[in-house]
């Protein structure tokens, strides 16, 4: 007996457009969750909902005596299961693709075990009172899921070959130079955050023992280490002639970079005004995407092409 997913592959395949599409709305999606959950903590919303699955003790939906903030806490939690359809429509278009495309497969389930989990790490966060490393781990995992999508989303318009460089390996190795000391400016930007002014909550929530403006110096020389990497890498790209595609993905986190740190200077300055550290995590995401795309574009794995019938030999037709 087939399970579901195998009897709508039976029916079923995806164009490559609609592949495309179903991996990217899972990629939209993620960054959607990630602003939104942002937004919770910035309007103070973060024990809206005073519990976890439920909203209150008695009720699964949130109530008009908890007001606002309790419609926006349980907004983000109705957002997960928008972010589970994208998810699960992702793993519905990669299953049914022909030939089966296992690896492909198996990164669009990781997905969903990162959201199952995350939504298990967000409950613990409510059920510890906004506990600021509890909220660090929510938001590093869901950057988790930003990673896997991504790299589905771009494995989707590759071939399942082995990966074939397309530049030098110093380049390549300074293509990981990059991700890793971006993934480290994300996680101070978590200490940041953790020890700052936007607890999640009117109430007494604690916060990580040390000063917000330390951590928010230390943040900023790792921002300026990925830029100069950044920038490094944008002119070796030039200097190796390398791909059209891979020098516009470098030149496309450079501006994310001058964007992302504009922002962040501008709320360090004006008092860390709730917009603006909004706009700075929309800006976060969009640059660890353009990381990922980055190192990404160092290789590729071509689309294998089904061999051409060769021609009939007109005299052996005669024969």
């Amino acid at each position: 007996m087939l399970n579901p997913l195998a009897s709508i592959a039976r029916r079923w395949t995806p164009s490559p457009r609609t592949l495309r599409r179903a991996a990217l709305s899972a990629v939209v999606m993620s960054v959607l969750i990630i602003v939104t959950g942002g937004a919770v903590r910035l309007t103070g919303s973060g024990l809206g909902c005073d519990t976890w699955p439920k909203c209150t003790d008695d009720s699964l939906f949130a109530t008009p005596e908890q007001g606002l903030h309790g419609a926006i806490e349980f907004g983000n939690r109705m957002l997960t299961y928008v972010l589970s359809a994208a998810v699960g429509w992702a793993i519905v278009s990669v299953r049914s693709v022909k030939p089966r495309r296992r690896g492909l497969t198996r990164l669009a389930w990781v997905q969903f075990w990162i959201v199952l989990s995350n939504a298990v790490l967000g409950g613990i966060t409510v059920w510890m009172g906004l506990n600021p490393w509890t909220v660090a781990g929510h938001f590093l995992a869901a950057n988790a899921l930003l990673t896997v999508a991504v790299v589905t989303w771009h494995r989707t318009a590759e071939g399942d070959t082995a990966p074939r460089p397309r530049v030098p390996r110093p380049v390549r190795r300074l293509s990981w130079a990059i991700a890793i000391t971006s993934g480290l400016l994300i996680a101070l930007g978590t200490a940041v955050t953790g020890s700052g002014k936007h607890a999640g909550d009117s109430s007494d929530v604690p916060r990580m023992p040390w000063d917000w403006t330390n951590a928010a110096h230390l943040h900023a020389i790792a921002a300026w280490i990925v830029c100069a990497l950044a920038v490094a890498m944008w002119l070796v790209l030039r200097a190796v002639d390398a791909p059209d595609d891979t020098r516009a993905r470098a030149r496309d986190l450079l501006i994310v970079l001058l964007a992302q740190g504009a922002v962040g200077y501008v709320q360090y300055f004006t008092g860390v005004p709730e917009i603006l550290v909004g706009a700075h995590m929309l800006g976060s995401s969009l640059m660890w995407i353009a990381v990922v795309r980055l190192a990404l574009s160092m290789r590729e794995r071509p689309l294998s092409t089904p061999a051409i019938p060769a021609q009939a030999d007109p005299e052996l037709a005669k024969a």
